[in-house]
């Protein structure tokens, strides 16, 4: 069954139309992978599924509908946004951005949660009295992530985690969702420009271009389609 189901979603900002009619699903467990060109709409489907924008169409979640709910509504259903830039609240330290992310739960295991996510990113658990904007893009990458996971999501929405990360810190972002996949079983819908890295821990992978999906198929197979990969990838 799909975590996640968008049918013939159309929307955009004011007069200006982004999305054509997008057909997108995440499969219960299963990262899904959103690629294409800047302009192509990939961070406005990630908008839509979260209630930022108007759109025309289903979107839905565990079988419900999510259309018309507000943003806030959204992320206490269960799905968590990292939008590009990070988003972290560079005034505050590094504890208090993680207790931000857990501000809607009620249960009893915010600090156990805390010391999980501390041991899974040391360099947080390191810093954690630190002002989040004095730290690198990277760590503040990783706060980011970490602070969404605080609010024990079911679907993880990720726009560009990479962007103006060196190659190394990229390696080691995948690399954590890898295991938050594998291990914890998180649902991931992820937009990404390093097509490569992203479709190695992908299942699922969409290709969007002006607004559209062009193509679609297993993540591992449009990473060996030569002729997909020359077309759109760029790699």
């Amino acid at each position: 069954m799909s975590l996640l189901e968008m049918e013939s979603v159309a929307g955009g900002y004011g007069q200006v139309q982004v999305l054509h009619g997008i057909d997108l699903a995440v499969e219960q467990g299963h990262v899904a992978v959103v690629l294409g060109a800047n302009g192509a709409g990939k961070t406005t489907t990630l908008r839509a599924i979260s209630g930022m924008i108007h759109v025309q169409g289903d979107i839905r979640f565990n079988g419900t509908s999510i259309v018309g709910r507000s943003p806030e509504a959204v992320s206490r259903m269960g799905i968590a946004h990292v939008p590009q830039g990070r988003g972290t609240f560079t005034d505050l330290s590094v504890d208090d951005n993680m207790r931000i992310g857990a501000i809607n739960r009620k249960d009893g295991e915010v600090e156990s949660d805390l010391a999980t996510w501390y041991d899974l990113f040391p360099r947080l658990g390191d810093r954690r009295r630190q002002q989040a904007g004095s730290m690198s893009g990277g760590e503040q990458q990783m706060l980011a992530l970490a602070r969404a996971m605080m609010a024990r999501p079911q679907l993880l929405l990720l726009d560009e985690p990479s962007l103006g990360l060196a190659p190394l810190v990229t390696r080691e972002l995948f690399a954590r969702l890898g295991e938050l996949n594998r291990e914890q079983g998180l649902s991931v819908l992820v937009v990404e420009q390093n097509a490569s890295l992203a479709l190695s821990i992908g299942h699922w992978a969409y290709v969007l271009e002006t607004g559209r999906i062009a193509v679609q198929n297993e993540a591992v197979k449009l990473q060996d389609d030569e002729a997909v990969r020359k077309a759109y990838l760029g790699f």
